[in-house]
């Protein structure tokens, strides 16, 4: 894996996800204990710098009142709209310390749904770099992470799915988008090999087809 042409984007690393007290948090937190997610994703960011490979930041926020998206939201958009989550200048909408920018790193704007590609401009910013091979981490594992993958699939990159750095809000939906979906579309990986392969090891091929 060349680290100078791979990606890193970490997505919805927010308190009203991550931390006690944000909107969503109480569905997430017992797949983030489990999961050991927030740490994972600290080494794996440490890796990711040291290698080099860009750091991208993907954060989804609305406007109070959230005229962004339709009055009548269903499913999981009606779930942030009820529980007033990721309001944009809130504290609920700011990406958690532990894994906040650094100097340099690019945070996206304009994420209003699932897929990160879909309202930002995070396709032409990964062809701009040069970026082949795209890792995602975040929230939910089969939300907006298997969104995202998907999309990035259609889209000619190289996927890699981060197992061990993702929360979901139950471990069965979790395991089940893992095994099932992810190697479908991405070559699924924990973070730890994820690091071993930006340093130069040989990585098997983890995807599946039918």
């Amino acid at each position: 894996m060349d680290a100078s042409r791979s990606a890193v984007v970490l997505i919805e690393f927010q308190h009203d996800f991550t931390s006690e007290g944000g909107a969503l948090h109480g569905a997430v937190a017992d797949v983030m204990e489990q999961t050991s997610m927030i740490e994972n994703t600290q080494a794996l960011l440490a890796a990711a710098r040291e290698a080099g490979a860009t750091i991208i930041h993907s954060p989804i926020q609305f406007a109070p009142g959230y005229n962004e998206i339709t009055s009548h939201p269903y499913g999981i958009l009606k779930g942030v709209v009820d529980t007033n989550a990721f309001v944009k200048g809130e504290w609920g909408a700011q990406i958690v310390a532990e894994v906040e920018p650094q100097e340099g790193e690019i945070v996206l704007e304009g994420k209003r749904g699932l897929d990160a590609f879909a309202s930002t401009n995070l396709d032409f910013i990964l062809r701009s770099k040069g970026v082949q091979t795209v890792a995602l981490a975040g929230f939910l594992t089969n939300c907006c992470v298997e969104s995202t993958m998907r999309s990035a699939y259609e889209k000619g990159f190289e996927v890699i799915t981060i197992t061990d750095c993702l929360g979901a809000t139950s471990m069965e939906e979790h395991e089940n988008a893992i095994k099932y979906d992810y190697p479908m579309f991405s070559k699924p990986m924990t973070s730890g090999e994820f690091a071993e392969a930006l340093a130069g090891a040989e990585s098997g091929d983890t995807s599946r087809g039918y």
